[in-house]
């Protein structure tokens, strides 16, 4: 059912408000009998998408509110999460940054809110990759991401002044005879080498370039 403007051909044009087949709906504009230019659109499941529309794809600046209670409001690019957006995920986690394909992927910063805890970093594809800095209430680490864990050197700096250096190694488990199932989530192991007063810090072990 459509209830609006239509162009001198009969196609849809201008404001309109339809109800589709499976149940969904849309209140918005139309342009040569596509959605394009702002609208709402109420999906039957409980979801809802109020932004920007090109040629019937979510295209621009739109807020997506899905099922689950999460939260979507950004840039989106032909039908997906693209750009600079926030995401409120159900259980309160907030993610701020750049986003490629509909996955967090480029600059963002993911904060925990059971913790308080903050990563900020290099996505890849949607994990934590990259250098980054996982900030905690009294403590910080900072050095490099791979797949969501610590890699290589890094440091821990603490609030009281001073730092710890060393590196996360891939922890060799107790082999045992009949191995089943591969132990993929191995979780990397700090090896501490070093306290120091605060320093300037880079994840290479270089001099930072001047500015």
């Amino acid at each position: 059912e459509y209830d609006g403007e239509r162009n001198s051909e009969g196609e849809r044009h201008g404001c309109g408000k339809a109800r589709l087949p499976n149940g969904d709906t849309y209140d918005g504009e139309y342009e040569h009998g596509l959605r394009s230019g702002k609208g709402t659109y109420r999906f039957r499941n409980g979801a809802c998408y109020t932004g920007e529309y090109l040629q019937n794809k979510k295209h621009g600046k739109g807020i997506f509110f899905y099922p689950d209670g999460s939260k979507y409001e950004g840039d989106w690019m032909n039908d997906q999460r693209h750009g600079y957006g926030e995401y409120t995920y159900a259980n309160g986690d907030i993610y701020t940054g750049e986003w490629f394909n509909h996955n967090r992927h480029g600059q963002g910063t993911y904060i925990y809110k059971d913790t308080g805890s903050k990563y900020v970093g290099g996505w890849v594809n949607g994990n934590q990759q990259g250098e980054a800095e996982l900030i905690h209430l009294n403590h910080r680490f900072k050095g490099k991401f791979l797949n969501g864990n610590p890699v290589g050197r890094g440091k821990y700096v603490f609030d009281i002044g001073c730092e710890q250096h060393g590196e996360y190694i891939q922890s060799d488990q107790d082999k045992e005879e009949e191995e089943e199932e591969p132990s993929l989530l191995v979780e990397p192991k700090w090896k501490a080498s070093e306290i120091t007063k605060l320093t300037l810090w880079t994840p290479h072990g270089e001099n930072p370039p001047s500015p």
